[in-house]
């Protein structure tokens, strides 16, 4: 039947499109590795700067699940904004994934008032904070 045939590409194509981790799989670029090994990437397209302060979404895929009682933890997401000038961090959201593709959330985080705290090299803060703030 070959009238069928695009409308099955047809059904793929918007398939792919409105899937949110599809969307968001094209725009993510690594921009390093937390201390364990973990890739961190950060969306080009959500970084804002503002004299020091410096908004991004990063993303961290865990080399090897986390185990917890209701089940792997696998990656995790942050919207935060690095001052650049003091070393610090404050993180406006925080999602951890049971499975990210899936859409499957562990646990989100949205602090009322966030504060600036400090950047740990050995996690995704202080991957991204150099990255944002190299040459600053």
């Amino acid at each position: 039947m070959p009238a069928t045939r695009p409308l099955l590409a047809l059904a793929v194509v918007l398939a792919s499109l409105s899937h949110p981790a599809n969307a968001q799989a094209q725009t993510w670029q690594e921009i390093g590795k937390t201390s364990t090994g973990n890739p961190v990437y950060i969306d080009p397209a959500s970084v804002v700067r503002k004299d020091s302060l410096v908004s991004a979404t990063v993303r961290v895929v865990f080399a090897k699940p986390t185990d917890t009682p209701k089940g792997p933890i696998t990656g995790s997401r942050a919207k935060a904004t690095f001052n650049c000038l003091r070393k610090t961090v404050a993180v406006r959201e925080n999602i951890l994934w049971h499975d990210e593709r899936k859409g499957t959330i562990y646990e989100k985080r949205v602090p009322k008032t966030p504060g600036y705290g400090p950047v740990f090299t050995s996690n995704f803060s202080g991957v991204a904070l150099a990255h944002v703030c190299a040459g600053k």
